[in-house]
């Protein structure tokens, strides 16, 4: 199953295609954070219910969702970049140890100190950039 079909039917499936490919990019950004949020939540409560499996799936559909904030990540492109790529590789470091370790307070802290003021940031940025951007457009994030 890819991410997109994961656990959905295909009627869903059509409108999720459907909403990603009119997304602009500071929305599509905006998405990933808000599922990699929902992730954690996941794995921690799984975490803290002793439901290794269904900690594990949501650990790592988080690593691959920060495996994709990277891959697109063009450090070059902006003074912040290195630091967050070296962020989000300790994230995938960090998220792979609690979920071997089974810690819901490692995926927490995760969550709480690092992803969800991350996700607030990149939602601020990307309500101004749309508020900017003419409306016959998307622009780029």
């Amino acid at each position: 199953m890819t991410a997109t079909t994961y656990g959905r039917r295909p009627r869903a499936n059509r409108y999720l295609a459907d909403s990603l490919s009119t997304a602009s990019p500071a929305t599509l950004l905006v998405m990933l954070y808000d599922r990699l949020v929902l992730d954690l939540q996941r794995a921690e409560q799984a975490q803290r219910d002793g439901d290794r499996e269904t900690a594990h799936v949501n650990l790592v559909h988080a690593q691959d969702i920060i495996r994709e904030l990277l891959s697109s990540l063009e450090v070059e492109k902006w003074e912040g970049g290195s630091g967050l790529r070296a962020l989000y590789t300790w994230l995938l470091q960090e998220l792979s140890s609690a979920n071997v370790a089974g810690d819901a307070e490692r995926t927490a802290a995760c969550r709480t100190t690092t992803v969800e003021p991350l996700a607030e940031a990149w939602r601020q940025a990307a309500l101004e950039h749309l508020s900017s951007t003419p409306a016959t457009g998307h622009g780029v994030a």
